[in-house]
Parts: C-alpha cells; sequence; structure tokens
C-alpha cells in the first residue's frame, strides 16, 4: 500500500534510484542518455581549467555533472554540465545537492539535449538569475554566452569559438 503519493515532480524524482539521469523543469520530469565521449572530454577540459583557476584565486568553487541543484520555488531540479558557486554562496552547497541559483552554468550540448539547453534551461536559468550562462556546441566548438541584463531577461552576449570568456571570473577558458 502506497503511503506517501508523490505531490510533485521534485517528489518523484527524489524517490528514482541514484545515478538516474533524469532532471525536473518547472515540474515536469525528463530523462536523457548519457553523453558522448566528446561531451565529456570538452567537460573535462573546461572543469580542470575552473577548477585550478578558482582553486588559485579562491574565489569559488566549480562542480561538474552531476550535481543536483535545486531551485525550488520553481519546482525544479536540475544536472548542470558545469556549475561555479562564488564564495559568497558557498552556503547553497549541501551534502545532498545545491540549494540555490549558482553563479555561472555551462551546458554543453549533445543530440538529444539540444531544445532542452537551449530552450528549458535557458527559461529556467533567467527565472532564477544564474548571472552567466555558456552553451557550448560540441560538433563546431561554438560558444554562446546569455548574461541577464537589468530587465532581467537574458541576452547573447557573444558567440566564439573554443573560448569561453567570463566577465564574472574575469577568466578566458580555451578547449
Amino acid at each position: 500500500m502506497l503511503t506517501d503519493i508523490p505531490s510533485t515532480a521534485i517528489d518523484i524524482y527524489r524517490a528514482l534510484p541514484e545515478g538516474t539521469r533524469c532532471e525536473v523543469i518547472f515540474n515536469e520530469l525528463s530523462m536523457s542518455p548519457s553523453p558522448g565521449s566528446e561531451h565529456q572530454l570538452i567537460l573535462m577540459e573546461i572543469s580542470g581549467q575552473l577548477y585550478s583557476l578558482l582553486k588559485q584565486t579562491k574565489s569559488g568553487k566549480v562542480i561538474p555533472a552531476p550535481m543536483d541543484v535545486y531551485l525550488n520555488d520553481t519546482l525544479s531540479v536540475v544536472q548542470p554540465d558545469i556549475l561555479v558557486i562564488l564564495s559568497k554562496n558557498l552556503d547553497f552547497i549541501k551534502p545532498d545537492g545545491v540549494y540555490g541559483a549558482p553563479d555561472l552554468i555551462i551546458e554543453i550540448l549533445s543530440s538529444g539535449n539540444r531544445l532542452h539547453d537551449t530552450q528549458k534551461k535557458k527559461a529556467l536559468y533567467e527565472k532564477v538569475g544564474v548571472k552567466e550562462y555558456f552553451i557550448v556546441d560540441p560538433e563546431n566548438k561554438e560558444v554562446e554566452l546569455f548574461t541577464i541584463n537589468p530587465s532581467g531577461v537574458y541576452v547573447s552576449s557573444y558567440q566564439q569559438k573554443s573560448t569561453i570568456k567570463s566577465t564574472l571570473l574575469n577568466c578566458e577558458l580555451h578547449f
């Protein structure tokens, strides 16, 4: 007999076995297959550079996927490919995940997640105020940066190949 009936998609998400590749965006559960090798190689290259930079500057922490990021006011939990939490927000990091909007997120596209990352996640990250949202296309190495304008809306700040330029972190990363 079922005693606790899930009332939200996050309740269902929390009941899934550890390692299940899925996310909840605006109370809608979606699943995806594991990313490909090019995706993972780019993820490691960028994560490694960010780790070295943040360790040297002591300005925050970088966390690669998988890490649950709970944005409860939107009934959402996501697993960004790479997230950065600046030092002033390190209390967002809890033993079971991150609670609150990361300062910077990088999503690396896969064939099955293109619309998910460029539309659904972009809308979510904009709503919760992620300051810098980078989308990396591994096929052509193109990077697009979205930043929040004074009205709280994302604007495309630039597109470049093989380069991530963060004003927030005052750095340039190459992959």
